[in-house]
């Protein structure tokens, strides 16, 4: 792929408006396409981008000819569906957070992503940013020794908005699959792998989605995560790795870091780095990196990983008993069929 990535984007919400200012930052994307439920908002859209290209269907972007990759940018109820529309038209797709409802759901999509040898991949940006790529090699080094323990929050407090996609189960309102899916990301990240033991507790409020939550990860070895998770509670939304030989601090925001703090022998030193864009940028330069590659999947974020993380998730909920309106109650078929190879090229 010589010439630029020619991008669509799914929806026209405020995180497709966040991607696309992301895409202006790189040399090799182009944001050439856009799809709505509405012609209206597609030609809004359009207009605020510089888009030619704006589809008043979503089936209109996935059958677009002069689009390499899609951004879906849809609420997490829609994402299945959203993914295997593009996946089936021969489009690579990054898929917002979480990857889907439930584990059920993004087997499902990864067994389609497999299938079809289409490039697929969850848009947890957060894995990309380079200070992120640092917390990796320090633990890769041993630097701060075994890892122990892992703390994690992601807390706000929203507007009062029963019918939105924060508090209505019918959207998959709530704190986890909203913000709490970046600490056991985070989680899964450092420890290398799903827990095999979970604690957890939830404020289900009156709508019916988990207002605030915490939960206690437990991993091989006596490590452990504790994390928090909230949509009506604020928390200053920091992270820390603490090791035998000391600790890694990724301070606020730590889902979009730009320096980290490592602390040894009780000896402080800062590591600062450089965004490119507003962030989502980096995300987008994985999914380019892959194409060129020929690759179905990222190294850094590889669909086992993604499944995983919604294994745990669902873990998570079913200790609540939070279950989302007409969501699917087996998991086995679409699971199953997505367990194999971690990554293929395509041909």
């Amino acid at each position: 792929m010589s010439s630029a990535v020619r991008w669509g984007i799914l929806g026209t919400g405020s995180i497709a408006r966040k991607f696309a200012a992301g895409l202006a930052a790189l040399e090799d994307a182009e944001l050439a396409a856009v799809g709505s439920r509405s012609q209206r908002s597609a030609d809004k859209f359009g207009r605020e981008f510089h888009i030619a290209r704006r589809h008043g269907s979503y089936e209109a972007l996935a059958a677009d000819a002069g689009v390499d990759a899609v951004y879906v940018a849809t609420p997490h109820v829609c994402h299945k569906e959203n993914t295997l529309l593009c996946l089936n038209g021969g489009l690579a797709v990054l898929c917002e957070k979480p990857l889907a409802l439930n584990a059920a759901e993004a087997g499902a999509m990864i067994a389609c992503a497999r299938e079809r040898n289409v490039f697929l991949m969850e848009a947890m940006w957060t894995h990309f940013f380079p200070a992120m790529a640092k917390v990796r090699e320090l633990i890769a080094k041993r630097e701060i020794g075994d890892v122990r323990m892992v703390t994690a929050d992601f807390c706000f407090r929203s507007g009062w908005k029963p019918e939105g996609r924060l508090l209505n189960p019918a959207l998959g309102g709530g704190g986890l699959l909203d913000v709490g899916v970046y600490t056991v990301a985070f989680a899964h990240m450092v420890f290398g792998g799903p827990p095999p033991r979970i604690s957890s507790m939830a404020h289900i409020g009156e709508t019916g989605v988990d207002e605030q939550a915490a939960a206690i990860l437990g991993y091989e070895n006596g490590g452990l995560a504790v994390l928090k998770c909230a949509v009506r509670t604020s928390t200053p939304h920091g992270a820390m790795v603490y090791g035998t030989d000391g600790w890694i601090e990724i301070p606020p925001l730590f889902w979009q870091p730009d320096r980290i703090v490592l602390c040894r022998d009780g000896k402080k030193k800062e590591l600062a780095f450089e965004r490119l864009g507003n962030g989502y940028s980096f995300e987008a330069a994985e999914v380019n990196r892959c194409l060129r590659k020929g690759r179905t999947e990222s190294e850094i974020m590889p669909l086992a990983k993604s499944l995983s993380i919604m294994r745990t998730l669902d873990r998570i909920r079913e200790q609540w008993g939070l279950r989302y309106p007409g969501e699917a109650r087996t998991a086995e078929h679409g699971e199953a069929s997505a367990e194999r190879g971690p990554d293929h090229e395509v041909r």
